[in-house]
């Protein structure tokens, strides 16, 4: 060690070492876990009033109202993908587990404000792990009030908050923070209790998402590399044997699931080497977060604010002459562990960059500030603190003025369309939700010069000439999106082409199909119940009278005397 880096004290059996970060002393901030847990109920207390954004939290609370109807799928889910029993690369299932208890607890799935009253919860339980995790690291109390705040209220972290499918990220977060904090317990104690809490939190991180699997990888860097902790003492080994159980118990649970995998490894490796820039693009949006967007793509992100973040963490630890090098680069490691995974997804699997990604990643970020010269500089403690809070509530602003982008449909969609115009989907979801018919099908134009093999862009660009009255013309399209995506949906407007070629038994056709999906679609179930009728099927319509009467939906009075109901 150099007379300008101070041995840094090892850890005892019960204590952890402490990481000298500032050169004054004295200030202390009064009910450190309180503060923060009302930091994130004052930033993020307008999301109680917003609504569904229409991308994907519409799947998991309207379109899938049956299967969280039924309490017995919180065991189904870990035998199945996340938007599709079979056809699904996604396992998720606590996720899905947390779907339908809040979708019971929900007034089935009315009350919406209950989706995003539990999100800023788990966000706030993440916060408060966080700052137990950072003393646990040595980590001054002060840093690690500051560093806990900023994460509370970053704004590249609002869509993991405010987006009702951004919980993924902040349960991953709680159960790999529980994790760490009772492996680094069990490390310093040997006591069992923290060794199966840490495997339980461990299994339950595997079952949130798929990105766990970096977890351990993160753990060792900071039992090991942070911590200084043997890495082939008895207790570590017994800790990396319950690590490969674990992993192990999730494999095979996954591979017991019906779901099936389409992603070519060969794909994953034309797309890593060309995902790589994403990093920079990322570590611009922590530090400068002037540019985020709702459903950000590669290619619509900028990269000066990445490159400009990258010299500016470079000079702030080079500036800190007491920074412990270890713990710096351990920061770094975690930051680029969790962020992996978007690096292996390919392109046809999913395009965009989604900021909630950043999650975990950012954790690693603000152990690496922690060694900066932000916290170790001529400034007291009193003073360090009011400059914090000065930034705290800069980036507040920023977050409640990008979180309204997430209130509703239209609101979402005008932001996505704007921060990403090359993004085909994002256009044609815009132009699905406006009411102007000449704006809406200018941009379904725009999207299919961008990518006319966009996933539901025929669906909606059938549906858009269906609202012109150009129902012959709209069958193509609506075939296309069937044929190539299955989309339910395509048979209800495919019935009423039926029904203009005087196709009665197509028409029936579609309409039983799509009842099988959106089984309590009243203008669906009408439909085919009058298409029976007029091709003189009386059973078979008394028989779908009676369905529709058990599933609650009006049969008129008039046809209910003509079937003698």
């Amino acid at each position: 060690m150099s007379k300008n880096k101070p041995n840094i004290p090892q850890t005892s059996k019960n204590k952890p070492a402490e990481v000298p970060l500032s050169p004054a002393a004295g200030y202390k901030v009064p009910a450190p876990m309180i503060l923060l847990a009302i930091a994130v109920i004052v930033v993020y207390f307008p999301s109680f009033s917003f609504g569904l954004t229409e991308l994907d939290d519409i799947i998991f609370i309207r379109e899938f109202h049956e299967y969280n109807e039924n309490l017995s799928n919180l065991i189904t889910s870990f035998h199945r993908g996340l938007f599709d029993a079979v056809k699904d690369p996604y396992y998720r299932p606590l996720f899905l587990d947390s779907m339908i208890l809040n979708y019971l607890a929900s007034d089935h799935g009315q009350n919406i404000v209950s989706y995003h009253i539990i999100n800023v919860l788990l966000h706030m339980g993440s916060v408060l792990l966080l700052y137990r995790f950072f003393g646990k690291l040595g980590i001054k109390e002060l840093t690690s009030f500051i560093l806990c705040l900023l994460f509370a209220v970053h704004p590249v972290l609002s869509q993991a908050v405010a987006w009702i499918p951004g919980r993924n990220d902040t349960l991953l977060a709680i159960f790999i923070l529980s994790f760490f904090l009772h492996s680094i317990d069990y490390s310093e104690t040997d006591k069992l209790k923290h060794l199966l809490l840490s495997a339980l939190f461990l299994l339950l991180a595997f079952f949130t998402k798929e990105t766990a699997v970096f977890a351990t990888p993160a753990a060792f860097v900071v039992l090991v590399l942070i911590l200084k902790k043997n890495w082939k003492s008895r207790n570590s080994i017994i800790q990396y044997s319950t690590w490969i159980a674990c992993f192990l118990a999730w494999y095979l649970t996954r591979a017991s699931a019906t779901i099936k995998t389409n992603i070519s490894p060969a794909q994953v490796a034309h797309d890593f080497i060309p995902r790589l820039p994403l990093i920079i693009q990322y570590l611009g949006k922590v530090f400068l977060p002037f540019n985020l967007s709702v459903f950000p793509t590669q290619q619509d992100t900028v990269y000066y604010f990445g490159i400009a973040a990258l010299l500016i963490t470079v000079v702030i630890i080079y500036l800190n002459s007491a920074r412990n090098i270890k713990t710096a680069l351990g920061g770094a490691a975690i930051f680029l562990l969790f962020l992996f995974p978007v690096l292996l997804v390919p392109n046809n699997l999913n395009e965009q960059s989604f900021e909630h990604r950043l999650y975990l990643p950012v954790i690693g970020i603000l152990i690496l500030l922690s060694q900066s010269s932000l916290f170790n500089n001529k400034l007291t403690e009193k003073n360090l603190f009011l400059v914090a809070m000065v930034v705290v509530l800069f980036l507040a602003g920023l977050n409640m003025a990008h979180q309204k982008n997430f209130s509703d449909p239209v609101t979402f969609w005008t932001a996505a369309s704007e921060t990403s115009p090359n993004s085909a989907y994002a256009n044609m979801m815009l132009a699905a939700r406006l009411e102007d018919n000449q704006q809406s099908f200018r941009l379904f134009r725009k999207a299919y010069a961008l990518n006319p093999k966009e996933k539901y862009l025929n669906y909606y660009y059938g549906v858009m000439l269906q609202k012109q009255d150009s129902v012959m013309q709209s069958e193509k399209y609506l075939l296309t999106e069937k044929n190539t995506s299955g989309y339910y949906e395509c048979d209800f407007y495919l019935a009423r082409v039926a029904m203009e070629k005087k196709d009665f038994p197509a028409a029936i056709n579609y309409l039983v199909t799509y009842i099988k999906t959106d089984v309590a679609n009243k203008i669906a179930n009408t439909n085919l119940l009058l298409l029976y009728l007029d091709t003189n099927q009386p059973e078979k319509a008394k028989d779908h009278a009676k369905s529709m009467i058990t599933k609650g939906i009006e049969v008129p009075q008039a046809l209910r005397q003509r079937l003698g109901l």
